[in-house]
């Protein structure tokens, strides 16, 4: 039986900032979403956006990928055996082609500091930073809706 965990309580005050900066968030994406819709070709019709949605949601739903995101945006730069100490159940192999996968898609670099020993770095890129700013009134929403963050 899975247990839920007790939700994070903050204050009413709190609270109402989140709400509203989730509501912000919803206008904008409307706002964004009808600009698009005006230079939308008739016969192109959505197809573009829609391919652009599917694409950014691959990169991000990919197995440890938002994982890794996470971890870095949360707990900030890290070197390859503290993002495994922060990701249960990563294989070193696993972790090693996610994070060159990130690199490639320009969200994290990946910095080498000479030696000895040599050491390496991870940290998110300006891109990365973006989309962890950008994904963070999703995760709100999602920790208000699951009912693991409540007020005081």
């Amino acid at each position: 039986m899975e247990v839920k965990p007790q939700p994070v309580l903050v204050t009413s005050s709190e609270m109402k900032k989140i709400k509203n900066a989730i509501e912000d968030v919803k206008s904008n994406g409307g706002l964004i979403r009808s600009i698009f819709e005006n230079y939308n070709e008739p016969n192109s019709s959505v197809e573009w956006e829609v391919d652009a949605a599917v694409e950014c949601f691959q990169m991000f739903s990919s197995r440890w990928t938002i994982e890794i995101l996470a971890a870095l945006y949360i707990a900030g730069d890290r070197r390859f055996n503290e993002m495994r100490g922060l990701l249960k159940g990563i294989s070193s192999r696993t972790l090693s082609d996610k994070l060159g996968a990130c690199q490639k898609s320009g969200l994290v670099d990946r910095i080498v500091e000479e030696g000895p020993p040599v050491r390496v770095t991870y940290k998110l890129t300006e891109h990365g930073l973006s989309c962890g700013r950008l994904l963070g009134p999703l995760i709100g929403y999602m920790k208000i809706h699951k009912g693991l963050v409540g007020e005081l």
